[in-house]
């Protein structure tokens, strides 16, 4: 893949985990912590877990048809439970149409990263088949760094600060 492809697609990444933060920002607004609560908010970190283990198995593992596989797996079952989240969330919390379209971003985003992922392996693919082998060599730990820090920052810590908030009001309702 030519470095102005993966330029645009790095920026790509990057709009998609910014949706993640606006997803985010439109729960805190909505109260998700007091209206959908702690169910709500541990599908989102189940959501985010599964593609985490997409993007944990293209950066460790060599590219072939078993990886391939193996995130269209994990692509398929973050859109059946992001289906789920907000079939759940209806009715409890009020998702407006910003939030509606952010969730657009967020489905579209993985199935088409899959695609930008196959396209860009398919011709080693073959070699590789459906051997699962570790990179070699591995991926330095800056192409980690760029690929990992940023949905830490956009995403894994907003999840996080949305579930403590879910579960202070769980206790408080509770209490």
């Amino acid at each position: 893949m030519s470095s102005g492809l993966i330029g645009w697609a790095y920026a790509g990444y990057l709009a998609w985990l910014f949706a993640g933060t606006l997803d985010f920002v439109c729960h805190r607004r909505t109260d998700l912590a007091h209206t959908s609560g702690l169910p709500e908010s541990l599908m989102h970190l189940l959501q985010l877990g599964l593609l985490a283990l997409a993007i944990l198995a293209g950066l460790l593992l060599e590219i072939g048809w078993s990886v391939w596989a193996w995130m269209a797996v994990l692509v398929a079952l973050h859109a059946v439970v992001g289906y789920v989240d907000t079939r759940r969330a209806y009715g409890l919390r009020d998702i407006r149409p910003f939030e509606q379209h952010v969730h657009s971003v967020l489905d579209m985003a993985p199935p088409i990263a899959l695609g930008l992922v196959i396209a860009a392996t398919w011709q080693s693919a073959p070699e590789t088949g459906w051997a699962l082998t570790v990179r070699q060599p591995p991926l330095s730990p800056a192409t980690w760094a760029v690929v990992l820090v940023p949905p830490a920052l956009l995403c894994a810590l907003p999840a996080l600060l949305e579930l403590r908030d879910a579960l202070a009001a769980r206790r408080g309702a509770r209490a």
